[in-house]
């Protein structure tokens, strides 16, 4: 919808948008991991009811999710750089607003700062589709890998930031939201560099693709949706549990922040390669790969609550959610035409972030709520993934088995 000149005049374009957005995803994307590490102790500090400690993660997903439409409606009218410079403003707020939650320890105005800061978390969302937008179909799949590989730098920075700043004020965790406000006005400036066309208004008698029903209806959209939303789920279902349960096991709060950096390794590190396991064995190859590698890390996490069984656990964790959700991207990317991008993108994070918000709310339940103990509930949490998995795994046999049409 946006490309009007021809492609090959977009190569150099394309991949000075990919550095760009490589660099949001390292800066700005560091405050997702800060967010998780310290969320659920924050919660579970304010709350008066320890079932709701996730509630501030759940709070950011909700808003994630509701803003999905919106925020692609609003990048199709004005630009992805409008959307983005949108993100920075409410994570800065969020932040901002989070901290003033914790200053007062009031657990109402922590939810709301969480739900604002979900306002950027739905913007960084939309950073592997912008990779898309100026790329050839050849380079497509390593753009959206490359950038995705952004969060490397995010997950070695964000936990870092997050140990040093957890006490160094009076209040607990206040440092590390006010941190957070600092990154994203920092982050901001990254987006005056971003080089992707508006697109243009649709002028009468030109196409305007399927409806969003008909879009629905075509089985490869249908499968990566459902893929897409059960790998981000279940790795926000666990990640979310992590540092409660290694907390709650009788480790370190620094103990559960390394866990949970190296779990956003695993996360980042394969998308280096990602793009060319995609282009060589194609999109549901590497989904199956991904959903296999996430019923791995259910089972080592089963096995017991041994530090090194944490890290295993977690590092399968961001490795399958890495293979399913790039994956999962690439296969929706190839499945629309670009007049249907915007609605089809928007309708895809709907889904995703919907499933997201679910699995953030139960994990608390699941992680304190369920059982007699820490370690029945973290069980109870690497259970729940079970049924997701075979209804993920099962539309993807479908999918390849089906006849074509």
């Amino acid at each position: 919808m946006e490309v009007t000149a021809p492609l090959p005049d977009y190569s150099h374009r394309a991949k000075r948008n990919v550095f760009v957005l490589i660099l949001a995803q390292a800066v700005l994307g560091a405050q997702m991991p800060m967010v998780f590490i310290v969320g659920g102790l924050s919660g579970q500090m304010l709350s008066p009811n320890p079932c709701l400690a996730t509630l501030p993660i759940t709070m950011i997903v909700l808003s994630s999710m509701l803003m999905a439409t919106p925020m692609s409606a609003l990048m199709g009218r004005f630009g992805r750089r409008a959307g983005f410079w949108l993100g920075t403003t409410g994570g800065a707020v969020g932040a901002a607003v989070s901290a003033a939650g914790l200053y007062l320890g009031s657990f109402l105005i922590f939810l709301a700062g969480s739900f604002l800061t979900g306002i950027y978390m739905s913007a960084q969302g939309f950073y592997r589709f912008a990779a898309a937008d100026t790329a050839s179909d050849t380079f497509r799949p390593k753009a959206i890998s490359w950038v995705m590989a952004g969060g490397l730098a995010s997950a070695i920075v964000g936990p870092q930031i997050a140990k040093l700043t957890t006490d160094a004020l009076p209040v607990a965790f206040l440092g590390t939201y006010l941190a957070i406000a600092i990154l994203n006005i920092l982050g901001a400036g990254l987006f005056l560099l971003l080089d992707i066309p508006r697109p243009p208004r649709r002028r009468d008698g030109e196409p305007m693709g399927r409806s969003r029903a008909e879009m629905l209806r075509d089985p490869t959209i249908l499968v990566a949706m459902i893929c897409a939303m059960v790998s981000y789920a279940l790795m926000n279902l666990v990640m979310t549990s992590t540092p409660l349960a290694v907390v709650g096991c009788g480790f370190e709060e620094g103990d559960a922040a390394d866990i949970v950096s190296a779990h956003v390794l695993a996360m980042f590190i394969p998308s280096f390669f990602t793009g060319h396991l995609i282009a060589r064995f194609g999109p549901p190859a590497v989904m199956g790969t991904g959903l296999a590698i996430l019923a791995g890390a259910g089972a080592v996490a089963l096995s017991g609550v041994e530090l090194e069984q944490f890290y295993v656990a977690l590092i399968l964790l961001g490795l399958g959610w890495n293979f399913g959700f790039i994956g999962a991207t690439t296969l929706l990317a190839s499945a629309h035409a670009p007049e249907e991008r915007g609605r089809i993108q928007g309708i895809n994070d709907l889904v995703v972030f919907g499933g997201v918000t679910m699995a953030s709310l139960a994990s608390g339940g699941l992680m304190n709520c369920s059982g007699t103990s820490v370690i029945a509930g973290w069980q109870a949490v690497n259970l729940a993934m079970l049924p997701f998995l075979v209804l993920a795994g099962g539309s993807l046999i479908w999918l390849v088995l089906r006849p074509r049409g």
